[in-house]
């Protein structure tokens, strides 16, 4: 099943143009990567597939999911570093809108924040303020509530962010196993080229246009593939 279609799609804001010529298509129990250089266009197609920005010209379809089956994390601010909860309150809020009429947590929102605390390997900050914690900390966090948030899609706006090269590699292999066990489509922003052909089934290459879309190691033997991976030859954030 297809969940979003974009169709010869411009996106941008305030009338400017920020990425053109978007076609391309997200499947059910897909784990696409978009990659490309800083300002290439990359967290406005994220904001685009959200709703959050609407195209200048084309289409992005919505298939058969709702806003409240989506699970989103963007880029880390100030304004999300002090917030001032625990752990676990942050990473449970992520169920806000699943609860309709219900004025409380039910028992599975709360195994549920439990579980992706164990995925992330944050058992042991789960009863710390969330605004003592650092970066990378944080990030994960975030992960976490984007994870109890999401049924069936997950969007990621760079969440490899302040991390260190080791927890990153980590952080992909998580992602994945999210994909593969939970079967929940994801598609996330990444500058780690190398990460992102390791671990991803798709890749939607930007040059504030859409230059390449598909399978990972088609994306390597391409030529903008092969350019950009020469470029980043060790890995890493750019």
């Amino acid at each position: 099943m297809t969940l979003f279609t974009v169709q010869d799609a411009d996106l941008g804001y305030d009338g400017n143009v920020a990425v053109k010529k978007l076609n391309f298509g997200v499947d059910t129990g897909d784990y696409l990567c978009i990659t490309g250089e800083n300002g290439s266009g990359k967290s406005t197609v994220i904001k685009g597939l959200l709703g959050l920005v609407k195209p200048f010209r084309g289409n992005i379809i919505r298939g058969e999911i709702k806003q409240n089956e989506i699970g989103y994390l963007p880029q880390l601010k100030q304004v999300q570093r002090d917030f001032p909860a625990s752990v676990y309150e942050v990473v449970l809020s992520g169920r806000l809108s699943r609860l309709g009429p219900r004025p409380f947590y039910s028992r599975q929102d709360k195994k549920a924040a439990d579980e992706y605390i164990e995925w992330l390997h944050i058992t042991g900050l789960r009863n710390k303020c969330y605004r003592d914690l650092s970066g990378g900390q944080q990030q994960r966090v975030l992960l976490a509530r984007s994870l109890c948030a999401a049924v069936k899609f997950l969007a990621l706006d760079e969440p490899a962010a302040g991390l260190d090269p080791l927890a990153q590699g980590e952080l992909y292999r998580i992602i994945k196993s999210v994909n593969e066990e939970k079967g929940l489509t994801v598609v996330m922003v990444s500058h780690d080229i190398h990460m992102a052909v390791k671990y991803s089934r798709k890749i939607l290459h930007l040059q504030n246009k859409q230059v390449f879309f598909g399978k990972p190691e088609e994306f390597a033997e391409s030529a903008p593939g092969k350019m950009f991976l020469a470029g980043h030859k060790g890995g890493g954030n750019d």
